[in-house]
C-alpha cells in the first residue's frame, strides 16, 4: 500500500486497508468504552438541562398557575373548601399534562442535538469508523480530512499539506500550517498540535488525542461561547407580540370586572373570583406552548424523512422557498460514480464491470488514480481506485512503495488536481494530473487544432450524460517544486468518462416542485453537455445552460435578469454559488441551496435555507447549513418542504382554534356581569376547558396530515403573518358563533325560570360541545366536519371520547355537579343545548366556506 494511506478496510466507505503497525491500529473498542465511562463524554460543560423538576418549577411560575392559586385562596376565604380542593385537583392534573408535553418536547430536542453533533473519524481496533464527536476519548487515533471539525486536542503523528482554521480559538482568519517537522523547533510547538473546534481546510493527517471536553483549549473559553444569545425568529417574535397584546387586554378587562362587580354587588371576594375567571379565559398561555411543541416535533418529523433540522426556525421558511438550487452529483444522481469509457488517442474503450482493457486505456486509468486522493472522499476518486483494482491490479501493486510528496489542489484558475510521486531508488518524480479537459489541455499546451479535436471527443461523451475528465503525465527531477502545475511539462494521455445514474424518484420530485411553484435549479461543475443530459432526464428545462465563465462575464444586474429563466448552470466553481444565491435573493426569491464542500459554506450560509450533505458533506458545510440531508437524496428535500408547509399550516389552524375557543369562554364570563345575572363561568369551569384546549391544540392539530393540495399551492410570501387578517376574521366568526349559542341557551334558560345551576350546566355543556366541534372543524378548512370525522386522526377520537365522558360524568354524578355548581339538566334543556351546539357547528361550516373563497396559504 501507499505510505500515506490513512484509511482502513471497513465501516467508512471508500477507505482502503492499512498495513501500518499495530501501534497505529488505535484503541480497542473495549478500552475506548472503559475510558468513556471513567472520564466522561468529550463535550463542554453545558447549560443545565430542563429536567422534570425544572420544568415543574417553570410551570409553577406561569401566570395561569398563580391565578389558580389566587382563585383557590378566594374560595377558602369564602368558606368553600370543597371548591378549593377540586380546583387544586384540576391544577395538579393540568400541571401533569403540561409537564408531560414539555418533557416530551425536551427529549425530542435532545435527540436532535445528539444527531446534529459533529462526527469524528477514528481508528478503533485497526478499522476506521465514524463516531459522534462526544464519544472520542483520550488516546484515540484521529484521522483528519479536509472539511472536518477537529473533535479534541491532539498531537500530530503525520500530515500532508495540512492547513487548519483556528479562528474560533485565536480570532485569526488565516489558516495555520501544521507539520510533524515543527517538533523541536523554537517557538513552533503549536505546529504539531491540533485543537478541538478547529477546522481542517486543506490536506489531512493523523493525531493522537491528548485532551477532551473541558480540558481542551476551547474548554477553557467554553463559558463565553455558552453565553451567546440566539436571536428570536420572526415567528417567535410574532407569537410574543400576540401573547403580550392578549395579556394586556386580559389584565385591563379583569381589573375592570373586579371593580364593577364589587361596586355593583358589594362583594369584593366574589368580584376577585370573577376577575380571575376572566383573566384565565383571556390568558393566551397556549400560544407559546403550541409554537414550542410544533417546532420541536416538526423537526423530529422532518428527521424521519432523513433531513436533520439544525436550526428549528428554518421550518418557518420551508413553505416560502421559491428556488431550490441543487448539486447534480449525489443529490440528483446516486453518487455511485463508475468509469464507463476511456478515450486514448482516437480509440474509445467502453469498460465493463471487469475484464481487460488496451494498454493505452490502462495507462489513463493508472494516472487518473495517481492524481486522486489516497484516502478518497470524492466519488470520482473512489471510482478511479476501484477501476485500477479491477483492470490493472498488478500495476497498482507495483506502485505500492511510491510516496506522495507534493500536491496541487483544485483552484479557481486551474480546475485540475496534480500529485507528485517519489519513485524509490530514483531522483525521478512522476507527476499525474486529472481535471477539466480545458484545464488539462492548457497544462499540456495543446494547439488550437488539438484542443478542438479534444473538445469534440469530450462533447461526445458528455452528450451521453458522462462526467468527463482529462488525464496527463509528466516527469520531474529535483525537489524545487514549481509554484503552479504549469511549471511541469505534461504529456496528454486521454479522457475518462464517468457515469452516475439518476436517483429513482427525482423526476417525480421535480414535477412536484414545479406544481408547488418552486423552481429547481441544477448547479454542477460538469461539462455543459453532461449537465444538459442529466437535466433532461430529471425533467428540468435545459434549452439554455449558463457556464461559470459566462457568469463571470455578467454584471450583478445582468446576472439577476439572466437567471430568471435558467434552470441549469455548468462548470460552476464553489465560490460562484454565493454569487448565484445573492442574485436570486436580489430578485426577491427565497433560496434553498445544497452543498457539501468547504468552499460551499459561504453560499450555504447566505441562502435562506442552507442544506448540507450528511453522507459526503464536510463539517464546515454542515455547520453553515440549517438542514442536513442525511441520505443526500433530492426527494428528501422535497418531502421536507411538504412537511414544512404542513407544520406551518397546522400551526395556523391551532392558533385559529385557540382564539376562537377563548372568545365564548371570555364572553360567558363577562355577559352575566353586564346583565346582572348569576355568573355562568367560574375558575373550575375554565380549568376543565383548558384541559381540553391544551391537548387539542398541541396534539390533535400537530399530528394532522397535510392538506391534499399543499404541494399545488404557490409558496407562502415570507412577509405573510402566521395569524393574519383572514385568520383573525374566521377565528372571530367561529368564536362569536359559539358565544351566541352558549349565551342564547344561558339567558333563555334563566328567562324560562329554570334554576341558575341548570342554566349554568346548559351553557357549559353548549361550550364543551361547541369546543369539540371547533376541534374537528378546524382540522381542515377545505373539508366539512362530517367528512373530517372519517379522515384519520387518532388523537381527535381520544379527545372527543375523553371530553364526552368527562362531561357526561359531570352532569350525571351529584358530587361533581356540586363542585361545578350545576343542577340536573332536564330533557328540554338538553335538547336546547344540542340544537344550539348544532347551529354553532353549521355556522362554523359557513365561516369555512367564506374562508375557502380566498387564497389558502401554505
Amino acid at each position: 500500500m501507499l505510505q500515506n494511506d490513512l484509511s482502513s478496510a471497513t465501516p467508512v466507505a471508500g477507505h482502503e486497508p492499512t498495513s501500518g503497525a499495530t501501534a497505529m491500529a488505535g484503541k480497542t473498542d473495549a478500552a475506548a468504552a472503559r475510558l468513556l465511562k471513567e472520564e466522561g463524554y468529550n463535550e463542554l460543560p453545558a447549560a443545565s438541562q430542563r429536567t422534570v423538576s425544572r420544568i415543574a418549577l417553570e410551570v409553577v411560575r406561569e401566570p395561569m398557575f398563580l391565578l389558580l392559586l389566587a382563585a383557590g385562596s378566594a374560595y377558602l376565604m369564602l368558606g368553600k373548601p370543597s371548591d378549593a380542593a377540586m380546583l387544586l385537583a384540576f391544577v395538579v392534573l393540568a400541571m401533569s399534562i403540561t409537564i408531560y408535553q414539555e418533557h416530551k418536547t425536551e427529549r425530542v430536542l435532545e435527540a436532535l442535538r445528539d444527531l446534529s453533533s459533529p462526527r469524528a473519524l477514528v481508528m478503533r481496533s485497526g478499522r476506521h469508523i465514524r463516531i459522534p464527536g462526544r464519544e472520542v476519548v483520550r488516546g484515540d487515533l484521529l484521522v483528519l480530512e479536509e472539511g472536518d471539525r477537529i473533535p479534541a486536542d491532539g498531537i500530530l503523528l503525520d500530515a500532508h499539506d495540512l492547513l487548519v482554521d483556528e479562528s474560533l480559538l485565536t480570532g485569526e482568519s488565516i489558516a495555520v500550517a501544521k507539520s510533524v517537522h515543527a517538533a523541536g523547533q523554537s517557538g513552533a510547538d503549536d505546529g504539531i498540535k491540533v485543537y478541538s473546534g478547529s477546522m481542517v481546510v486543506q490536506g489531512g493527517g493523523r493525531a493522537i488525542v491528548s485532551a477532551i471536553g473541558a480540558d481542551t483549549e476551547i474548554g477553557r473559553i467554553g463559558k463565553a461561547l455558552q453565553e451567546q444569545v440566539t436571536e428570536r425568529s420572526p415567528l417567535q417574535q410574532e407569537i410574543g407580540m400576540l401573547v403580550k397584546r392578549f395579556s394586556i387586554i386580559g389584565v385591563v378587562f379583569s381589573l375592570g370586572v373586579v371593580i364593577v362587580y364589587a361596586l355593583a354587588r358589594g362583594d369584593w371576594l366574589s368580584g376577585l373570583l370573577a376577575g380571575i375567571s376572566l383573566a384565565m379565559s383571556m390568558l393566551p398561555e397556549e400560544f407559546t406552548l403550541i409554537l414550542a411543541i410544533f417546532m420541536a416535533l416538526g423537526a423530529w418529523r422532518i428527521s424521519k424523512s432523513q433531513v436533520l433540522t439544525r436550526r428549528t426556525p428554518v421550518i418557518e421558511t420551508l413553505g416560502s422557498a421559491t428556488v431550490l438550487c441543487v448539486d447534480k452529483t449525489g443529490t440528483l444522481t446516486e453518487n455511485r460514480m463508475s468509469v464507463k469509457a476511456i478515450v486514448a488517442g482516437t480509440v474509445t474503450t467502453v469498460l465493463e464491470t471487469s475484464g481487460t482493457a488496451p494498454g493505452a486505456a490502462v495507462r489513463v486509468i493508472e494516472y487518473a488514480a495517481l492524481a486522486s486522493e489516497i484516502a478518497p472522499f470524492d466519488p470520482m476518486d473512489k471510482a478511479f481506485h476501484r477501476c485500477i483494482s479491477a483492470f490493472a491490479p498488478r500495476s497498482a501493486a507495483s506502485r505500492a512503495d511510491w510516496q506522495l510528496v507534493h500536491e496541487y489542489p483544485l483552484a479557481g484558475d486551474m480546475m485540475a488536481m496534480t500529485h507528485v510521486w517519489r519513485v524509490p531508488g530514483s531522483e525521478r518524480h512522476v507527476v499525474a494530473v486529472k481535471g477539466a479537459p480545458e484545464a488539462v489541455a492548457r497544462l499540456c499546451r495543446l494547439d488550437q487544432l488539438q484542443a478542438a479535436a479534444l473538445m469534440e471527443q469530450v462533447g461526445q461523451l458528455a452528450a451521453q450524460g458522462m462526467r468527463v475528465l482529462a488525464v496527463a503525465e509528466a516527469v520531474y527531477e529535483g525537489s524545487d517544486w514549481p509554484e503552479k502545475p504549469l511549471g511541469f511539462a505534461f504529456d496528454f494521455l486521454g479522457l475518462a468518462g464517468l457515469a452516475d445514474p439518476l436517483r429513482p424518484g427525482v423526476r417525480q420530485a421535480v414535477t412536484e416542485c414545479r406544481d408547488a411553484g418552486i423552481r429547481v435549479v441544477m448547479i454542477t461543475g460538469d461539462h455543459p453537455a453532461t449537465a444538459q443530459a442529466i437535466a433532461r432526464d430529471a425533467g428540468l428545462r435545459c434549452d439554455t445552460v449558463m457556464t461559470g465563465s459566462e457568469l463571470d462575464a455578467l454584471s450583478d444586474a445582468a446576472l439577476q435578469t439572466a437567471i430568471h429563466n435558467l434552470r441549469v448552470f455548468a462548470r460552476i466553481r464553489p465560490e460562484q454559488k454565493l454569487r448565484l444565491v445573492n442574485a436570486f435573493k436580489a430578485g426577491g426569491d427565497i433560496v434553498a441551496m445544497t452543498g457539501d464542500g468547504v468552499n460551499d459554506a459561504p453560499a450555504l450560509k447566505a441562502a435562506h435555507i442552507g442544506i448540507s450533505m450528511g453522507q459526503r458533506g464536510t463539517d464546515v458545510a454542515r455547520e453553515a447549513s440549517s438542514l442536513v440531508l442525511l441520505n443526500d437524496d433530492f426527494s428528501a428535500i422535497v418531502h421536507a418542504v411538504r412537511l414544512g408547509r404542513r407544520i406551518y399550516g397546522n400551526l395556523r389552524k391551532a392558533m385559529t382554534y385557540v382564539v376562537a375557543v377563548h372568545l365564548p369562554i371570555a364572553g360567558m364570563t363577562m355577559l352575566p356581569l353586564l346583565f346582572g345575572t348569576p355568573l355562568a363561568m367560574a375558575p373550575v369551569h375554565i380549568v376543565f376547558l383548558e384541559m381540553i384546549i391544551n391537548p387539542a391544540c398541541s396534539i390533535v392539530f400537530e399530528i394532522e396530515h397535510a392538506e391534499e393540495d399543499v404541494m399545488r399551492r404557490p409558496p407562502r410570501p415570507v412577509s405573510e403573518r402566521l395569524f393574519g387578517v383572514r385568520d383573525v376574521v374566521i377565528a372571530l366568526l367561529q368564536g362569536v358563533g359559539l358565544l351566541a349559542a352558549a349565551a342564547g341557551v344561558f339567558f333563555y334558560s334563566l328567562h324560562r325560570g329554570v334554576p341558575e345551576g341548570e342554566a349554568r350546566a346548559a351553557a357549559f355543556s353548549c361550550i364543551v360541545l361547541g369546543n369539540l366541534a371547533l376541534i374537528v372543524g378546524n382540522r381542515s378548512h377545505l373539508h366539512s366536519s362530517i367528512r373530517l370525522l372519517f379522515m384519520p386522526n387518532v388523537a381527535q377520537w381520544w379527545m372527543l371520547g375523553a371530553a364526552g365522558l368527562a362531561l357526561f360524568a359531570i352532569l350525571q354524578l351529584e358530587v361533581l355537579r356540586e363542585v361545578f355548581h350545576f343542577a340536573p339538566l332536564h330533557a328540554d334543556a338538553m335538547l336546547s343545548v344540542v340544537i344550539a351546539a348544532g347551529l354553532a357547528a353549521i355556522w362554523f361550516e359557513l365561516a369555512k366556506a367564506a374562508y375557502r373563497r380566498t387564497k389558502v396559504p401554505c
